[in-house]
This record gives structure tokens, C-alpha cells and sequence, in this order.
């Protein structure tokens, strides 16, 4: 892993490596909202249910694509959602990422990667359902401190240009987004 850690999508036509450095920084999350389940059931992924999604959040700089990346493209479940970035050659769910690149965010897939181990162990669990009651996250303050420092610190350092989802010069998305309608959203939420 000294050169860092490669992933691909479930055909391997979009493929790539993220940075040691990135593995180093990044957390490791799992999550039980709606969302990430939709977005599974979306692109034909099993349903995860009552299992979260497990995701690898780290700074988009550290993200490399290394073939494949005319097969990037992005969906939002709503208008207002975060990018949800998939493999349009199989429909493999990549990342999410907020909507504008001066807010350098990436939540990876971990099913990506060969061996999720080398993610780390989870260190949050977002949106634990509990019957009766809103769902609550644990291990909160260690995601949301992560997600802090990694965008000062690429904001700083000028590296949140460096980024396979945003175009470096307009700041538009590498693809333009699909907004799922919202009787397809529908199907997608029990």
C-alpha cells in the first residue's frame, strides 16, 4: 500500500487508486439512511438492508482515476441531494460528494476496494435506526472532525482543485447530474 490502494468497479472498467495518504486520513463510516439504501437499489446493487453502506470518506485529491473514467457519471435522489457518482458501464455506485467542489468531500464505496480491511476499521455508524425514535449516529464527532480537517486542509493547500468529479476551471460537474424523478424515488424508499 505504499503507493496506495486500488479499486474498481464490479466490471473493472473504471478503475483507480487512492493515495496512502488519503488511507491515512480517511474514515472509515458505515450508514443506514434511506438514502444510501435507494441509491444501492438504484443502480441494481443488492438491498443492504437491515446492513448499512459501508463507506470510506476522504478528500477527493486523493482519488485518482486510472482507466475508465468516460464511465464516471453522477444522479441525485433529489434536487438538493448530494452527487451520487456510479460506473455507468455496470451501474457500481462509486461515491457521493457535495454539489460544489469548493467543499472537498468524497464518500467512497468500500465495496471498491479488494480488501475493505485496509480502510481501517469503522469508526462512525450514521443514521442508526431506532424504532420510535429519530435515528442517532455514533462515533459522530470523529466522522464530522475528519470531514473538517481534510476540506481545511485541501482548501488551504489548494489541492480541492484536484478532483475527478469537478471540472478544475468552471467548477462544473465532471458530468452533468440526473434528478431521478421523483415517482423512480418513490419505488426506491419503503
Amino acid at each position: 500500500m505504499a503507493d496506495g490502494l486500488a479499486f474498481s468497479c464490479n466490471c473493472g472498467a473504471l478503475r483507480g487508486v487512492v493515495s496512502a495518504q488519503g488511507i491515512k486520513t480517511g474514515t472509515r463510516v458505515v450508514c443506514y439512511c434511506a438514502d444510501c439504501r435507494a441509491n444501492e437499489l438504484y443502480h441494481g446493487q443488492p438491498d443492504p438492508a437491515p446492513d448499512p453502506v459501508d463507506l470510506f470518506q476522504l478528500a477527493p485529491d486523493a482519488i485518482t482515476i486510472t482507466q475508465g473514467a468516460e464511465h464516471l457519471k453522477a444522479l441525485r435522489l433529489g434536487p438538493r441531494g448530494p452527487l451520487r457518482w456510479y460506473a455507468s458501464c455496470c451501474g457500481t455506485p462509486f461515491a457521493n460528494t457535495l454539489a460544489k467542489p469548493g467543499l472537498p468531500f468524497a464518500g467512497m464505496r468500500s465495496d471498491l476496494f479488494q480488501d475493505k480491511s485496509a480502510l481501517g476499521k469503522i469508526r462512525a455508524k450514521a443514521f442508526i435506526p431506532t424504532a420510535g425514535k429519530q435515528a442517532r449516529t455514533k462515533g459522530g464527532g470523529a466522522m464530522a472532525w475528519g470531514i473538517l480537517s481534510r476540506m481545511i486542509t485541501a482548501r488551504l493547500s489548494g489541492r480541492w482543485k484536484d478532483t475527478p468529479f469537478f471540472d478544475a476551471e468552471t467548477g462544473k460537474p465532471a458530468a452533468e447530474p440526473q434528478l431521478i424523478s421523483k415517482t423512480e424515488r418513490a419505488k426506491l424508499y419503503p
